[in-house]
């Protein structure tokens, strides 16, 4: 399968455009069978100001728009992250589209922003992981500051994922930071890591760029670098089962370490 990652800068102030720059990123990427885009594109996630007078429920534009470029582009899609208002909470939400339109999985990221942000005063955490079944194997889903808390991905792995999907507004000076993370994360759990992270400036803020498609060893197959571009890579998928037989670490798990009451053992 061919995947594509859609590293995007920000437009602010203009919603409408940045869905219509989303859009034609889509548009070329079409011949891909799975596009991730990154977090909070939409309105930028230092965009603080815009958080709950630009959040949207599933009904919005930004949701929409996804919906009908993925149906028409005939690929699975990652819409990257928007805010989400449900009542009287909001929450930094993903999708995960199919070729015919369908939502397989929504994510609300869990482990909040709050150093030089206001995401943690602005939104709710997730209460829910997200790993949704495709034809490809089973996707899980993560944002940006996911990154940092290994035993999100170890459940999704417990829950059977193959593949990470991370959408992200990863900033410098943190650079060798996402690149480390999306390498282990991947060798740890011996699976895919497809990342797309923003990039260009946001409210004096400059995103690091450097999308990554990773495989289960932990080889980096491509990175971005700073530019906007559309990252694509070939990936087998039969890789993560080759890498669990030949290299079985995830069978040598203890479960009582990670159970209520292990620090008494």
């Amino acid at each position: 399968m061919q995947v594509a990652s859609i590293q995007m800068s920000v437009i602010e102030n203009d919603k409408a455009a940045a869905i219509e720059k989303a859009c034609e990123c889509i548009v070329q990427c079409r011949d891909a069978d799975l596009v991730i885009l990154p977090e909070l594109w939409n309105i930028g996630f230092m965009s603080f100001d815009r958080y709950h007078s630009e959040a949207e429920d599933r009904n919005g534009p930004t949701l929409a728009a996804m919906v009908s470029a993925a149906h028409e582009a005939k690929i699975f899609l990652h819409t990257g992250s928007f805010v989400e208002k449900i009542k009287d909470k909001y929450f930094n939400s993903s999708y995960l589209i199919s070729p015919q339109g369908q939502i397989l999985a929504n994510y609300r990221k869990i482990h909040l922003f709050g150093y030089n942000s206001l995401e943690t005063r602005l939104l709710c955490p997730g209460e829910q992981i997200a790993v949704a079944d495709t034809p490809f194997g089973k996707i899980g889903l993560a944002t940006c500051f996911d990154l940092r808390f290994p035993e999100l991905f170890r459940r999704m792995v417990e829950q059977g994922a193959q593949i990470f999907l991370i959408c992200s507004a990863w900033p410098y000076p943190r650079l060798e930071h996402w690149l480390m993370l999306n390498r282990v994360r991947a060798l740890e759990n011996q699976c895919f890591l497809i990342s797309a992270n923003s990039t260009g400036m946001n409210r004096n803020t400059m995103f690091t760029g450097h999308s990554m498609v990773v495989d289960p060893w932990g080889i980096a197959l491509s990175c971005a670098g700073d530019r906007q571009m559309n990252l694509k890579n070939d990936v087998d998928l039969s890789q993560v089962n080759f890498a669990r037989q030949q290299f079985p670490a995830l069978a040598g798990r203890v479960d009582w370490v990670n159970s209520p009451g292990s620090k008494n053992r």
